[in-house]
């Protein structure tokens, strides 16, 4: 699993997962905090439709921590002030980075919580269709 998706999971899924994937690592192996959750800007890009070209919006607040497992560097960043979730993510990085056997029973649960995710999508997207108004077929 690619790394970006393996993170949107974490960020959109249930808290309580992160948490515990993290936990089981820091429970087994020597984790070293090398940049300690901290706050920062980024920049958004946007693409502009008509023209194709890209553009910043504007900025947004993260959180950024950097963590050391066996000589190998895991970043976890997310947006707004969550320095737990910042952590946790840095630490499950490192662990896939360091390729620890850990990381292959996490797929299946990671999956799992995938599924959740989209089957909540589809249920908002669901309630949104509900108020959509069709002006083809209105009378004027």
């Amino acid at each position: 699993m690619k790394r970006r998706r393996r993170t949107e999971i974490l960020i959109q899924g249930d808290e309580r997962l992160a948490d515990r994937l993290a936990q089981s690592i820091i429970d087994t192996y020597e984790c070293r905090e090398i940049v300690a959750p901290q706050y920062g800007l980024t920049m958004i890009k946007m693409r502009e439709s008509a023209k194709n070209s890209l553009f910043y919006i504007g900025e947004v607040l993260i959180t950024e921590a950097k963590v050391e497992i066996d000589n190998c560097i895991g970043i976890g960043i997310v947006v707004g002030m969550k320095d737990e979730l910042a952590k946790q993510l840095a630490i499950i990085d490192a662990a896939y980075k360091a390729d620890l056997p850990e990381t292959t029973i996490w797929e299946s649960q990671l999956i799992e919580a995938e599924q959740i995710i989209k089957k909540e999508q589809a249920k908002k997207q669901a309630e949104l269709f509900k108020t959509k108004v069709s002006f083809e077929t209105m009378e004027v």
